[in-house]
Order: C-alpha cells, then sequence, then structure tokens
C-alpha cells in the first residue's frame, strides 16, 4: 500500500465532505458551504491518498482567517498567533494504520515555520481518553476548556509550543530578512483569500 499526503483538489471536496459526515459523534458535520469555506481559507487542506483512494483529511487554519468557529475564536481571545486544527478525519477502514500520526508530522513541519504554537481541541465527553492520548503523546496540553455554543458538548483545548519557529522568524521572517527559501515542502497552499490579500482587496 502506497501512501501520499498531498493538497485536496476541488473535484475530491464531495469525497471529503462524505467523510467527514460519516466519521461520527467526535467530528462536528460540515456542509457545502463550510467546505466552501475551507476550500478557500484554510492555510493547510491536504488528504491522505492510500492506493488512489482518499482515505483521510485534515484542515488548519492561520490566525487570520476570518473564521466564525467557538473554538476558533477562544484560541483568538487567548493567543496573539497559531495555526488551528480544525479537524482530522480517518476513514474508518483505515483508522489504527497510523494515518493520523502522518497528518500531525506533516502539520507540525507546515506550521513551525509560520507561528510559535500549534492547536487545537477534543471534545471530552465520553471516550475522549485515546484522543487525549493522541495529543499528549505530540508534546500537546490543556489550556482550557468551556462548553461549546450550539452544541452541548464540552471542548478541551490543547496547544503544543513549537520551540524551532523563534529561530526561523529571526533568521527568515524578520523585516528584510526575505522570507522562507522558495522550496516546494515550504510552500503555502493557494487560496482564495491569499489571493484576495494580495490584490489588497
Amino acid at each position: 500500500m502506497r501512501t501520499v499526503v498531498r493538497d485536496v483538489r476541488e473535484n475530491e471536496l464531495e469525497q471529503v465532505l462524505a467523510l467527514n459526515n460519516a466519521a461520527g459523534a467526535g467530528i462536528l458535520p460540515l456542509d457545502t458551504a463550510r467546505l466552501r469555506f475551507f476550500w478557500d481559507h484554510a492555510a493547510y487542506f491536504r488528504v491522505a491518498e492510500l492506493d488512489g483512494d482518499i482515505a483521510g483529511f485534515l484542515i488548519a487554519l492561520m490566525t487570520d482567517a476570518r473564521y466564525d468557529s467557538p473554538n476558533f475564536l477562544w484560541f483568538g481571545e487567548h493567543y496573539p498567533e497559531f495555526v488551528y486544527i480544525d479537524r482530522i478525519v480517518i476513514a474508518g477502514a483505515h483508522r489504527g494504520e497510523g494515518l493520523g500520526r502522518v497528518f500531525y508530522a506533516d502539520v507540525q513541519s507546515f506550521a513551525e515555520v509560520r507561528s510559535p504554537r500549534l492547536t487545537c481541541e477534543v471534545f471530552v465527553s465520553g471516550g475522549a481518553d485515546p484522543a487525549l492520548l493522541f495529543h499528549g503523546s505530540f508534546g500537546f496540553r490543556e489550556v482550557g476548556q468551556q462548553v461549546v455554543p450550539g452544541t452541548g458538548l464540552r471542548a478541551s483545548y490543547l496547544v503544543k509550543d513549537l520551540c524551532s519557529f523563534a529561530w526561523v522568524r529571526d533568521t527568515y521572517l524578520r523585516d528584510g530578512a526575505g522570507g522562507l527559501p522558495a522550496m516546494d515542502w515550504l510552500r503555502a497552499r493557494p487560496t482564495a483569500a491569499a489571493a484576495t490579500r494580495v490584490a489588497g482587496v
């Protein structure tokens, strides 16, 4: 079996939507409009392709995304800079195969050259221990909780400090430093939101 983690393609959004909405209670449902928002605004929106099939996806946003999620807004009230993991979904047939760890290694590689921290939440109503253990093993720590408005679900807010970011910032991102090198693994995902910012709209 060959696994490739890559940016999602627009013609795969329906598959992503179906995968999300079949994931169960731990993942909030999506509709087409919300998925299009992610297509237009997510800094990181990647799928795991396994032998030609989409086996999972992860979506993450930068601090400046105009996102109305109460969980994203909670982090915005507490931290000036972060990369926020909105959701990770692995198809039922592929759970337990290590794809979650592959995605988290990949999104950390994306985040640590752009932000001092990686953030996410885990819903702590029954059966959360595997998710909390997974995140704890990646170095996340809990920094708060709240009952998410409109859902009745209690979220545990988790943060991982990215110690390499200070060096990247001081070496490449300070005024006059020129920015990150033009290498494939460092390229940002092109989004409609980024194009709008470049155009000054």
